[in-house]
């Protein structure tokens, strides 16, 4: 059978009998005398059954049994099925071990067959009920806890438990969907969770509370240390499962950020505590993402002794093009995506006409002038089109150009140039390009 079975009774004669019918039937059993020997093994195991003596000195079994259902529900575990023992023939004794919860109750001296029919009735009938909890309670995608068991699982820990409530947030996950669909979307939330499971240890609780957005708590984890050789592990290893997937040029800067409150330190409730992590994580969002960040009360309140005016005039000389400066807007995918949206609104509202063009560098990766080659066409880029036009480097070799409010044959005129400043480099056919322009014509609202 293969159970593993522990037995509690101060008596050295039952521990044996016990032992010794239960091994002839392929369980593994493991003796103590004490109910504090019970508590200090299940620091570190976990038993398929436990029979647990009534009468014991210093703890007896009624005792034994209300710590041993504290400790499991600090850390957040399944409780163990208990079967009571004793050598008394009380029907008292019976019923009050029955109300405090115990699966079964057998009396001693052993009869062979009840012992085990008993143990096995209440293994099997455990495990059917733990397999039928686990299905309502977890996210059939990912095997996390759900939001609202791992809420509760999380909750219970930050109480009494030191360790990291940590929020996990899949950046440029939504482009997943949008460019390669939602079968993909799910292949890369399996790999994610597959991922995390690698790096978590028994004690720690995983859950999904969103679409892309995780939660973790990390038990008994010192500052700093755990924290960033994880989020560090998670996007070295996102990044690979994502090539491998999508392919190598898929050309999606998918990442994890993370939030991180420490219990006790910020804190013992969850609701304190998992505000704590999404302001953190609020921080790294905009940092440039793919990171972590443990919340530091201090960093969240910024006292200023620049009047409006000043620091008005201060952030309007961030924003501003200062100097002459050369070329487009060159831009990463999220500063490039608020441009374009803006764009967008403002032409659905007062009208006007852009034009949105693919550039293909015909260079092989492997060619040993690629860099070089990539680089001229950027710099060639920049260099014909106006500083109000974006861009977009969104493969290694394909470059997506917006020119907003632009007519038809000005547009086509700008991609002759670009076309003409690149083939007067020289590269000829080593590096030909191509293009797909769209022109679009916007009517006003108002």
């Amino acid at each position: 059978m293969g159970y593993r079975i522990f037995v509690v009774d101060d008596e050295a004669v039952s521990l044996t009998n016990a032992k010794n019918l239960l091994d002839s039937q392929d369980m593994r059993v493991t003796c103590m005398r004490s109910g504090k020997d019970l508590l200090r093994i299940m620091e570190k195991n976990t038993p398929d059954l436990i029979l647990l003596d009534i009468l014991m000195p210093e703890m007896d079994g009624f005792e034994t049994y209300r710590r041993l259902r504290e400790f499991e529900e600090e850390r957040g575990r399944i409780p163990t099925p208990v079967i009571f023992l004793t050598g008394e023939n009380s029907s008292e004794t019976e019923s009050k071990g029955l109300k405090a919860g115990a699966a079964d109750y057998i009396r001693k001296p052993f009869d062979k067959d009840i012992l085990i029919g008993r143990i096995n009735n209440t293994i099997q009938k455990s495990k059917m009920i733990e397999s039928l909890t686990e299905e309502a309670m977890l996210d059939r995608l990912t095997g996390f806890w759900n939001k609202a068991s791992g809420t509760e699982k999380v909750g219970a820990l930050c109480k009494n438990r030191e360790g990291a409530l940590m929020i996990l947030d899949l950046d440029n996950f939504k482009l997943v969907n949008d460019l390669y669909g939602h079968d993909m979307g799910d292949r890369i939330l399996v790999a994610f969770s597959k991922i995390m499971k690698s790096f978590g240890n028994t004690d720690d609780v995983l859950c999904r509370i969103g679409g892309d957005e995780f939660m973790a708590f990390l038990d008994g984890v010192p500052e700093g240390e755990r924290i960033a050789s994880i989020v560090r592990g998670i996007n070295e290893r996102l990044s690979q499962e994502a090539k491998d997937l999508m392919g190598e040029d898929h050309g999606i800067p998918l990442g994890v950020s993370s939030g991180v409150a420490l219990a006790p330190e910020h804190g013992r409730e969850y609701r304190l505590l998992f505000q704590c992590a999404d302001s953190a994580l609020y921080t790294v969002k905009k940092n440039g993402k793919h990171g972590y960040e443990i919340y530091n009360p201090a960093s969240q309140v910024v006292e200023s002794t620049e009047t409006p005016q000043e620091e008005l005039a201060r952030v309007t000389k961030i924003v501003e093009e200062r100097g002459e400066g050369t070329g487009a807007l060159f831009l990463g995918i999220e500063a490039f995506s608020w441009n374009y949206r803006f764009i967008m609104r403002f032409l659905k509202r007062y009208g006007g006409e852009f034009s949105r063009t693919l550039f293909s560098v015909g260079v092989e990766e492997n060619d040993v002038l690629f860099d070089e080659i990539i680089a001229e066409f950027s710099n060639v880029l920049q260099k014909q089109i106006r500083k109000s036009d974006l861009i977009f480097q969104c493969k290694s070799n394909r470059f997506y150009v917006v020119l907003p409010l632009l007519s038809k044959e000005n547009a086509d005129q700008v991609i002759r140039r670009i076309i003409e400043a690149w083939e007067a480099l020289g590269y000829g056919e080593r590096a030909k390009t191509s293009f797909y322009t769209e022109h679009i014509v916007m009517g006003s609202e108002s």
